[in-house]
C-alpha cells in the first residue's frame, strides 16, 4: 500500500472489515469473562466447588487452538469471508445455549465447544483486519482491535451490574443477551470482500508450486512458530494473572480476599476495564512509531511495579487505582500483538499461523485461573496473583529482547515464493 492510500480515510470495506472484526472479538470476550464474574454463583447453583468450576475456563482456554487451526486453515484455502461467517454463527449459538445448561457437565461440553469458535474468531478477524488497513497504522488498528477484548469485559461487568443489581435477576440472563451484538457482527462481516492479499498469494502460490504445508515446514518459519507460541504463553499468563481470579479476589472474605460487595467489584471491574482500553490504544498506536518490541517491553516493564498497589491493596480507592494501571500496562502491551503476529507471518499461512500461535500460548496458560485459586489458601489471593503476574512479565519482556519483528512490513511487497516468512 502507498504512502498515499496510507494516509487517507478508510474505506467503507476497510471500516466494515475492522468493525466486524473489533464487535466480533468484543463479543467473544463478553462471553468468556461472563463465567469469570459468575462462576462462583453457578457453582452455588450446581453444588460445585471453586476449584473445579475454575476449569470452565480452563477447557475453553484449551480448546481455543483447534478453532483457530480449524478455521484458519479453512480461511487459508478458500478465503477470509465465509469461515468468519460461519464461526460467528457457530459461537453465538453455542453461548445462547449456555443459558440453558442444566447442570455442571452440560455447560462444560458447551463452553469447550465454545472455546473452538473463540479460537477461530481472533485469528481470522486480525488477519483479514491487518491485511486491510494501512501497514503505517497498523498499531494503531491492532491497539483498537485488541480493546475489544477489554471492551467485552466491560461490557460483561456492566451487564452483570444490571442483571444482577438493578434487576436480581440470575446468571443465565447474561448468556441469554450475549447472542445480539454477535449477530449484528454477523450482519456487518457479510458486507465485507474477501481479502486481496489472500486472493494474490493464491496466485503466487498456484504458480510457484507451493503448498500451505511447505510454507509451514520451511524451517525458519516454524522455528519463528516455536518461539512466538512460547512469547504468547508468557503474555496471556501475565494478562490472565491480572484478570480472571481478580472479581472473586474482590468479592471474597477469604484467604486475604477484599470482601467488597457485589457492586462495589462490579464498578471497579469496569474501571480497570476502562485503563485496558486506552491501554491497549495508546501503546499500540505508539508501536507504529516506536516499534513493536520497544512497546511490548515497555508495558510489560512498567506492570512490575504496579503489582504490589494491584494484588496487596486494602481499599476500594486504591484497589480500583491498581486495577486500573495494571490492566492499563498490561493490555497496552497486548495492543500490539495483533498487528506484530500478522507481520510475523507468511501471506500463505495468515489465516492460521497467527492465531494458532496466539491460541497455543493460551493453552500453556490455561491453568493460570487453577493455580492461583489453589495457591489462594495457602498463600493468600495477593501472593497468589503477583507470583504468577511478576513471573510472567519477565519472561516477556526477556522473550521479546530476543526476539526480531517486522514493523510495517508490506504484505504486499512479500517475496514471490510464498515460502520466505518475513524477516
Amino acid at each position: 500500500m502507498s504512502d498515499t492510500a496510507a494516509s487517507r480515510r478508510l474505506s467503507p470495506d476497510q471500516r466494515n472489515a475492522f468493525a466486524a472484526s473489533l464487535l466480533g472479538w468484543m463479543m467473544d470476550a463478553f462471553d468468556y469473562f461472563i463465567i469469570v464474574l459468575v462462576y462462583a454463583e453457578i457453582g452455588k447453583e450446581f453444588h460445585v466447588p471453586l476449584e473445579q468450576m475454575a476449569f470452565l475456563t480452563t477447557i475453553t482456554l484449551i480448546m481455543r487452538p483447534v478453532g483457530a487451526y480449524l478455521f484458519g486453515i479453512w480461511a487459508d484455502r478458500v478465503g477470509r469471508r465465509i469461515p468468519l461467517i460461519a464461526d460467528v454463527c457457530f459461537y453465538s449459538v453455542v453461548g445462547f445455549l449456555c443459558a440453558f445448561a442444566p447442570n455442571f457437565t452440560v455447560l462444560f461440553v458447551l463452553r469447550l465447544l465454545y472455546g473452538i469458535g473463540m479460537g477461530g474468531e481472533w485469528g481470522l478477524g486480525a488477519a483479514l483486519t491487518m491485511e486491510k488497513v494501512p501497514r503505517t497504522r497498523r498499531g494503531l488498528y491492532s491497539g483498537i482491535l485488541q480493546a475489544g477484548y477489554s471492551a467485552g469485559y466491560l461490557l460483561a461487568a456492566l451487564a452483570f451490574l444490571l442483571i444482577h443489581s438493578v434487576f436480581g435477576l440470575n446468571w443465565r440472563w447474561m448468556f441469554a443477551l450475549s447472542i445480539l451484538p454477535a449477530l449484528i457482527s454477523l450482519i456487518i462481516r457479510s458486507r465485507v470482500r474477501e481479502s486481496e492479499v489472500w486472493e494474490t498469494t493464491r496466485v503466487k502460490m498456484r504458480a510457484s508450486g507451493s503448498s500451505i504445508r511447505s510454507v509451514f515446514f520451511n524451517g525458519k518459519v516454524l522455528r519463528r512458530f516455536v518461539y512466538l507460541v512460547l512469547l504468547m504463553a508468557a503474555f496471556n499468563w501475565m494478562s490472565h494473572g491480572t484478570q480472571d481470579i481478580y472479581p472473586t479476589f474482590l468479592k471474597s472474605t477469604e484467604n486475604g480476599g477484599a470482601g467488597l460487595d457485589a457492586a462495589t467489584a462490579g464498578w471497579i471491574t469496569v474501571g480497570y476495564n476502562v485503563g485496558a482500553i486506552i491501554g491497549c490504544i495508546v501503546l499500540g498506536s505508539l508501536s507504529d512509531r516506536w516499534g513493536r518490541k520497544a512497546t511490548i517491553i515497555l508495558g510489560a516493564a512498567l506492570t512490575l511495579p504496579i503489582i504490589p498497589i494491584f494484588a496487596f491493596s486494602t481499599t476500594a480507592g486504591l484497589l480500583c487505582l491498581g486495577s486500573a494501571l495494571i490492566q492499563f500496562t498490561t493490555q497496552g502491551a497486548w495492543g500490539a500483538i495483533p498487528a506484530h503476529l500478522n507481520e510475523m507471518s507468511p501471506n500463505a499461512i495468515r489465516g492460521f499461523y497467527p492465531g494458532v500461535t496466539y491460541q497455543l500460548g493460551n493453552v500453556i496458560a490455561a491453568f493460570n485461573l487453577p493455580i492461583q485459586q489453589a495457591l489462594a489458601p495457602h498463600w493468600g489471593y495477593g501472593w497468589a496473583m503477583a507470583s504468577t503476574v511478576g513471573i510472567a512479565a519477565l519472561a516477556v519482556i526477556l522473550l521479546t529482547a530476543l526476539g526480531r519483528q517486522a514493523h510495517a512490513v508490506s504484505f504486499t511487497a512479500e517475496a514471490a515464493t510464498p515460502n520466505e516468512a518475513q524477516s
